[in-house]
């Protein structure tokens, strides 16, 4: 067993549940998913792909809630526990001086993250097509919109938790303006959070459940042994995509090299609710919670496009199995 260190906070009430006796399983599913419905507030028709953090000794988050109009927006929510949340009516209204910036086509799959003094929030926004919008936060109040990071176009804007030799890093995966139908990860460097360059490759599809596009998903977490990344991947079936996840350590500071990578997913579409919905057989990590002293991770994935789930690990799991060429 490798004697793996994440590099963070204590998080004593991360939402938790122990591996089922006699499980076999690296990431186990929380007994009582979903455990946001399709429609915690009227008009919404789905609540999925959403981004949850430690807040004020509880959780805000945001939360991707498509309206009964089949509107993609993003709301703001909150909760005790990291389990039952109180997710706001109204979507996020964006700040900023430039209307061109505000302007409001679509947004949905965001992430949150915090970096030095705020919150940052990145999602997939409509501007004559799909990129990846910016904010930032301090109190989940008020979101201050910057730049959009890139043209069109592009999906799964993660941010690391920190700068890397003093530069921001996102990846993301630069896609079409359809249901893209292939796709890398890549990183993007930035001084300031608005202009973004120095793009290098990650790691491209692989074979069997990683074999069409892949995609980040939660905000990688730093250990000492690389930055574990959580990513999606999308076959192609005779039946149409199917998403499952798996992980990958990438190196500290040059986070494009790629030290290992799931060979083996480590969730698939297998319950009714990850089978059955808007979109059927998906299973998309788009947050995770981390308590560093233990290493126990909380994974929140959308299921079917449709509602919420949550999933567990421990950094010192995924590793190992990693490790082991899995």
């Amino acid at each position: 067993m490798s004697q793996i260190k994440v590099i963070g906070d204590a998080l004593p009430n991360l939402p938790w549940e122990d591996k089922p006796e006699g499980s076999q399983e690296v990431v186990w599913r929380y007994s009582h998913n979903p455990i946001i419905p399709r429609n915690p507030f009227v008009g919404a028709n789905s609540t999925f792909n959403s981004a949850a953090v430690p807040f004020n000794g509880k959780f805000a988050g945001v939360f991707r809630c498509d309206s009964t109009a089949r509107e993609m927006q993003i709301h703001v929510g909150f909760s005790d526990d990291g389990i039952n949340w109180q997710i706001t009516p109204e979507r996020i209204q964006f700040i900023n001086p430039d209307p061109e910036v505000t302007r409001w086509e679509y947004g949905y799959d965001p992430r949150v993250v915090w970096i030095e003094d705020r919150y940052y929030v990145t999602w997939c926004n409509g501007y004559h097509g799909p990129t990846i919008g910016v904010a930032w936060t301090k109190d989940f109040r008020e979101f201050h919109q910057l730049e959009n990071a890139f043209l069109i176009f592009n999906r799964n804007g993660v941010l690391f938790p920190r700068r890397i030799n003093g530069k921001y890093m996102m990846l993301s995966r630069p896609s079409d303006n359809g249901h893209t139908p292939f796709g890398d990860i890549f990183i993007s460097q930035s001084p300031d959070m608005i202009h973004w360059g120095c793009h290098r490759h990650v790691m491209g599809r692989s074979d069997g459940w990683q074999s069409t596009k892949i995609g980040a998903g939660p905000i990688p977490i730093e250990t000492s042994e690389g930055w574990l990344m959580f990513y999606h991947g999308v076959l192609t079936s005779c039946n149409g995509f199917v998403y499952s996840f798996g992980a990958a350590l990438l190196d500290l500071e040059e986070p494009w090299k790629v030290i290992h990578r799931s060979k083996k997913f480590l969730i698939a579409p297998w319950e009714q609710y990850e089978c059955v919905g808007d979109v059927p057989n998906v299973t998309f990590p788009c947050a995770a919670l981390t308590d560093a002293p233990s290493g126990r991770i909380a994974i929140y994935y959308g299921c079917a496009d449709t509602v919420t789930g949550l999933c567990f690990t421990t950094a010192e799991a995924v590793v190992d199995h990693l490790k082991a060429g899995n």
